[in-house]
């Protein structure tokens, strides 16, 4: 496949800005999803219900529709570390995080995850290196987390006794190695470059996903603590039909069709797209540095997607291309 994601195919106007809308509106949504669904359900059972239903239902798909399932033995290996990384340890602490912040600022705090990977490839051997734009993204994204991050750190510096403040920056600090934790996965699926369809590929990671959340959830009992009523199960049903199938299918589908560049956009849209929900349907409303950090993280992460590397190619690309080359 092309670096492009050009296809031998025109799909229409509509169809492209269909999946568009879909991938900003269905991602950027989960955020509050979650928010409302980790009130009811512990972090790991809401995170391992979505991603292990999501997983049959992808399989199955795939198998419906004569998909290769099984790949080999260190295929299959692969996939679940890749797994374990991006859509567990990743995905948990978000979910987690959510109980103590505003999903529209867990959301900012998740759009360095372009950053992290851009860092992750040049300091790997052989990585290909930012040029000046980038590093200059590299730069703004770093004060953006300080103006995003400063009034819970001088909540908790200031009011250590009220209760919630100190796991706030706990709860920030989760979001950052999750979104590290990502961008290693995202990085060394890349470099593998399995053979193996990204629906098929989406499937078992999320099975491998569903499985860990679920274990540690028995291992910590949070079992007794799920408060599951037609809210919950709402909410889980959102984050499987919406985030992790509609979403993805639409996310897949536009790495065949359109630039990566334009199809990367989704890392500072959909930040935009939580902060507005939150706003809307849970009443949150960020303090006046957060809305600095949101458009300077927002400006970062477009410099540093939009940036060339040392070989030519843009961080958008490296960024998505652990999806398109296993197409």
């Amino acid at each position: 496949m092309e670096s492009s994601g050009a296809s031998s195919s025109s799909p229409s106007r509509f169809a492209i800005l269909a999946a568009f809308g879909s991938v900003y509106l269905c991602w950027g949504a989960t955020y509050t999803a979650t928010r409302i669904g980790v009130r009811l359900l512990p972090a790991p059972i809401l995170a391992g219900t979505r991603m292990l239903t999501g997983a049959i239902i992808m399989l199955t798909f795939c198998a419906l529709t004569g998909k290769q399932l099984l790949g080999s033995r260190g295929t299959m290996a692969r996939l679940a570390l890749v797994g374990a990384m991006m859509l567990f340890c990743g995905n948990l602490g978000l979910v987690w995080s959510e109980k103590y912040l505003a999903s529209g600022l867990a959301a900012l705090i998740v759009a360095v995850m372009p950053l992290y990977v851009a860092v992750i490839e040049s300091l790997l051997p052989g990585g290909e290196r930012l040029r000046l734009r980038g590093i200059a993204g590299l730069g703004l994204g770093l004060l953006a987390l300080v103006a995003l991050l400063w009034p819970s750190f001088h909540a908790a510096l200031g009011e250590p006794r009220q209760a919630g403040r100190p796991m706030q920056i706990v709860a920030a600090s989760a979001i950052l190695l999750g979104a590290f934790s990502w961008a290693a996965g995202s990085v060394l699926l890349r470099r593998m470059r399995l053979p193996v369809h990204p629906l098929v590929a989406a499937g078992w990671e999320m099975l491998v996903a569903g499985l860990c959340n679920l274990l540690l959830a028995t291992v910590l009992w949070q079992w007794p603590h799920a408060q599951w009523s037609t809210r919950s199960i709402g909410c889980v049903g959102y984050l499987v039909l919406f985030g992790s199938l509609l979403g993805f299918s639409c996310y897949i589908w536009l790495i065949h069709h359109v630039p990566v560049a334009k199809v990367a956009t989704y890392a500072y849209v959909n930040p935009l797209v939580a902060v507005i929900l939150g706003a809307l349907v849970l009443r949150e409303h960020l303090q006046p540095t957060e809305y600095v950090g949101m458009v300077a993280v927002l400006c970062a992460v477009a410099l540093v997607t939009s940036s060339q590397m040392k070989s030519g190619r843009p961080v958008a690309e490296i960024e998505v291309a652990p999806v398109e080359k296993e197409a």
